[in-house]
């Protein structure tokens, strides 16, 4: 890994002599200390595997709950909206703990889904004027809007 110098390993050996250095190695050292790879069987790396193949369109739809489950928790931690750093509740214990974190998400839910409510009237009334629904602005830069925009 680069942290000691071992006579083992004669790569090792060319870095700092502040490094801490292995004088005596064994005689019959571990495989990690004498090879280069490692193989892994089939049954440890079933445990690792994901469900679907990596560019597909169903680890797309798959990994992105992922950004709306830490959306989930990054609102909850939002000090402008709901506070649940430390010192946030004065009782201890699981019970109590666990039922005002259930009330915040309750609470944040509830925000949320008014909020969608909210979006939908909108794209509503805007469907009678007709005009398409309203579109978030894009807060990413392309490529083509970077190589025309002129220095900063």
């Amino acid at each position: 890994m680069g942290k000691i110098r071992c006579p083992l390993r004669p790569s090792s050996m060319t870095l700092d002599r502040d490094r801490p250095e292995i004088l005596t190695p064994p005689e019959h050292p571990q495989a990690c200390c004498t090879q280069q790879t490692l193989t892994v069987p089939p049954e440890v790396t079933a445990k690792t595997a994901q469900k679907h193949d990596y560019p597909s369109a169903a680890w797309r739809r798959s990994y992105a709950r992922r950004t709306g489950a830490e959306r989930g928790f990054a609102t909850a931690k939002d000090p402008a909206t709901n506070d649940i750093s430390r010192g946030w509740c004065r009782l201890m214990g699981l019970t109590p703990l666990t039922l005002f974190a259930v009330t915040l998400l309750i609470v944040r839910n509830q925000r949320i889904l008014a909020a969608w409510n909210a979006r939908q009237e909108e794209n509503q009334q805007r469907a009678a004027k007709g005009l398409p629904p309203k579109t978030r602005r894009r807060r990413r830069k392309t490529l083509a809007t970077l190589a025309t925009a002129g220095p900063p």
